[in-house]
């Protein structure tokens, strides 16, 4: 179990967990989510979190995500502890700092795939213009540029993720957070979306994972497994990274 150190800013770290505890209350019973896990996540790693339904792993997703406060302990994303943060400066944090990727997409079907990446930049107050720009930027490095002014529905799985991944990157986060971004996709369709993350990464944003799939869970750089809301492991993957680039990404149309 990793202790954080004492000043994370002057140490590459962006995510720091200590000690965190989450319980919820079910009725009369009390729910133990996480039991007091510790670890750090730098700048530019690649990180899967791994565990099964009921693990705890979804509630530190959502501590990462800003999306829900500690009962006890220390969370930090970017320097900055989110229980003592309201509820605006969570969501401006959530919305400069995390990327989302989620496993059934969430686009939003009655807009076209554009106004679907767009949106993040609105709640930036980004120009329209700026907006499209952006979004179609993001679109062409995912490989979705003949696409753009499709709906959603008129999309394979694969390339709704794709659509997905754009909208998350589009605001240029410092971390990108997917929740089982592969499980509605084909094991072919889902090692190209595996690949476009590596790709990201690779020009310097945090990748973290949150899976059940020991195959995803062990693409990554660093496996963290979690088990009855503990740290059940922590294990670096790849001792030895490319060299990061300031390219954007390739590979086959999913």
């Amino acid at each position: 179990m990793n202790e954080a150190p004492s000043n994370p800013a002057d140490s590459g770290i962006i995510i720091r967990m200590e000690r965190v505890t989450k319980t919820y209350s079910m009725g009369e019973n009390e729910v133990h989510a996480l039991r007091g896990i510790s670890f750090c996540v730098r700048r530019g790693e690649f990180v899967s979190i791994m565990g099964p339904s009921g693990s705890g792993k979804s509630t530190c997703m959502n501590m990462i995500g800003c999306l829900d406060r500690p009962s006890g302990g220390t969370v930090e994303i970017g320097g900055r502890e989110t229980a003592k943060m309201n509820e605006n400066e969570l969501a401006a944090l959530r919305n400069r700092t995390v990327g989302f990727v989620f496993q059934q997409y969430h686009l939003l079907p009655t807009m076209t795939v554009l106004e679907n990446v767009m949106l993040p930049l609105r709640y930036q107050g980004v120009s329209r213009a700026e907006r499209a720009r952006r979004a179609s930027e993001a679109l062409g490095t995912v490989g979705l540029s003949d696409r753009q002014n499709h709906r959603p529905h008129e999309l394979s799985g694969g390339q709704k993720q794709r659509a997905a991944i754009a909208r998350a990157v589009v605001t240029q986060p410092a971390i990108i957070l997917a929740d089982e971004p592969t499980g509605a996709l084909d094991s072919s369709t889902g090692r190209q979306v595996l690949e476009l993350f590596r790709s990201i990464n690779l020009g310097g944003t945090t990748i973290v994972i949150v899976t059940h799939d020991p195959g995803i869970g062990e693409s990554a750089d660093r496996c963290i497994r979690i088990f009855d809301g503990m740290i059940q492991s922590d294990t670096l993957l790849s001792s030895v990274r490319p060299e990061k680039t300031s390219g954007g990404t390739g590979g086959a149309d999913a």
